[in-house]
């Protein structure tokens, strides 16, 4: 049978004129720049992945962490944790995971592309809203693994697109080589590229009725590498996550609009409106066109948003990678015609100035945050060798407060002191099914293999001998168990005077040392 060509809709095909490439390369380069021009980039949980990239270059070798072990296995989870060690031969490890980093933001953006050439034969809006997303929550969060694995998802579907009328070794060979490459990387991702593919493929079953057989040969041409990647995880010890699942429905329409800027909420509304308002007005002119699947995807990625819960097996934001990766897939399929060539300035101009000041925010925080990383890495030379480091934050509720997303790049920030002082800090990422790093014995009981600072409130009623049911375990005896403190977050007055020793502070941490207390005779 014929292969699918685009239905490409008549009139003005925009973003495809030689301006609009240039412009976008130009954009692609500023867009990177926070990353290429700050020695740590300015993501909630970039340091903690250095932290960990620290403990695997290290692990075997005389210099090995004081605290943390490395302990393989098949989980679908360790993009990162493979591919910087390697890089870390030959560079630092410093400049490998940033390397790692700029791969995965370059694999979403050229991937956005490739499925859109795939598609339609066309470039025109897929590279301008992956610019857009680049610094959405998941990505400007420091989801790294999750977001190198939609790199590579991209890149996956728009090489199933391509073979889709081709032989059925062909296609399996290939489908195979991005299962086996996304199960390494990250779980979620996988599922995105399976699901996207597969309601491909039951659109393609409506439309050209291929037949019963010729319909499940390729189905199971799709299930069959994920069921055998599956098959040998549990085989060899294998593990997905821990349990943690929770559903935040009330949340899920705050948090849609809350997702495109993952340093402001209300620059994330204020684009969110602004796209959401253009969608409707050129929908109404009739200025989209679906090629292939492309409404069966909408709304299909669409339900799976509504129907998924917020934290599945320990991992977070789960809808709202949802999100993401929607804007990422869907435009590859839906052809843009402004009906207008002043419709056409007025779509430009909304595009790029939401992208344009994302990417601002992001730049502006980067930029703020290379004199806090350099302080906080400064702070690190108060610590004793192989010291205890607990870390509260300065909020008054039991989470960080989200009144303000620019501050979340300190909260992790901390645990750079596993990498750089040899100390252990609890908040590290240590969970079974996505880390390879575990806590020696003698300390397992004190670490959080998956969580963030606690709140000083909970701390100061710990110390003074009140009653807190919102403390967790670790910190029940914190006042002996660990030797410093940190409290990350906007700059307070010390919380325990009598207790915490000053040593060092700057606009979003202040460093104390835990007196010990004398018991009374």
């Amino acid at each position: 049978m014929p292969a699918e060509r685009p239905e490409l809709v008549p009139g003005r095909p925009w973003g495809t004129s030689p301006l609009a490439v240039a412009l976008f390369a130009l954009l692609f380069v500023i867009a990177l720049l926070p990353v290429l021009t700050m020695p740590i980039p300015a993501m909630v949980d970039y340091p903690n992945h250095l932290a960990r990239m620290h403990i695997l270059v290290r692990d075997g070798t005389p210099e090995a962490h004081p605290f943390y072990r490395v302990t393989w296995a098949l989980y679908p989870n360790l993009a990162m944790d493979l591919v910087v060690p390697l890089i870390a031969r030959v560079t630092s490890v410093e400049l490998a995971t940033r390397l790692f980093l700029l791969a995965s933001q370059i694999l979403t953006i050229t991937g956005a592309i490739a499925l859109e050439l795939a598609v339609k034969r066309r470039f025109q809006v897929s590279g301008f809203l992956a610019l857009l997303v680049l610094y959405s929550v998941p990505f400007a969060w420091g989801f790294v693994n999750f977001q190198f694995a939609v790199g590579i998802a991209l890149w996956g579907i728009a090489g199933w697109i391509v073979l889709q009328d081709r032989a059925l070794p062909l296609r399996l060979a290939l489908h195979t080589l991005f299962v086996a490459l996304l199960f390494g990387a990250h779980l979620f991702a996988l599922g995105l590229y399976g699901f996207t593919l597969g309601i491909h493929e039951l659109w393609r079953a409506r439309n050209r009725n291929p037949g019963l057989p010729t319909t499940m040969g390729r189905f199971l041409a799709l299930a069959l590498p994920a069921v055998v990647a599956f098959s040998i995880m549990r085989a060899t010890g294998g593990s997905v996550g821990q349990d943690g699942t929770a559903w935040n429905g009330h949340w899920k329409l705050v948090m849609l609009f809350a997702t495109l800027n993952g340093y402001s909420l209300w620059l994330s509304a204020a684009g969110t409106v602004s796209l959401v308002g253009l969608t409707v007005l050129l929908a109404s002119r009739g200025a989209f066109r679906a090629v292939q699947s492309g409404f069966w995807l909408a709304g299909s990625l669409a339900g799976l948003f509504v129907a998924l819960p917020t934290r599945l097996f320990d991992t977070a934001f789960v809808d709202l990678r949802v999100t993401v990766a929607s804007l990422l897939i869907v435009p590859g399929f839906i052809v843009v015609s402004p009906p207008s060539r002043v419709w056409e300035r007025i779509t430009a101009a909304v595009v790029l100035g939401v992208t344009l000041v994302n990417l601002a925010c992001a730049f502006t925080v980067a930029a703020i945050y290379r004199s806090e990383y350099a302080a906080l890495l400064t702070s690190f030379g108060q610590l004793k060798p192989k010291s205890r480091v607990l870390v509260g934050h300065s909020g008054s509720g039991e989470d960080p407060p989200l009144n303000d997303l620019s501050d979340y790049p300190i909260y992790n920030a901390v645990t750079l002191a596993v990498a750089y002082a040899d100390a252990f800090v609890p908040t590290l990422f240590t969970s079974i099914g996505k880390q390879p790093v575990t806590v020696i014995e003698g300390y397992r009981h004190l670490a959080v293999p998956y969580g963030g600072p606690t709140a000083m409130v909970i701390l100061r009623d710990i110390a003074e001998g009140r009653p807190n049911a919102d403390a967790p375990g670790y910190t029940r005896s914190w006042t002996a168990d660990f030797d410093y403190l940190y409290v990350v977050g906007p700059s307070a007055p010390n919380p325990m005077p009598g207790l915490l020793v000053p040593l060092a502070a700057s606009a979003r941490f202040a460093l104390y040392r835990i007196e010990r207390r004398r018991p009374r005779e």
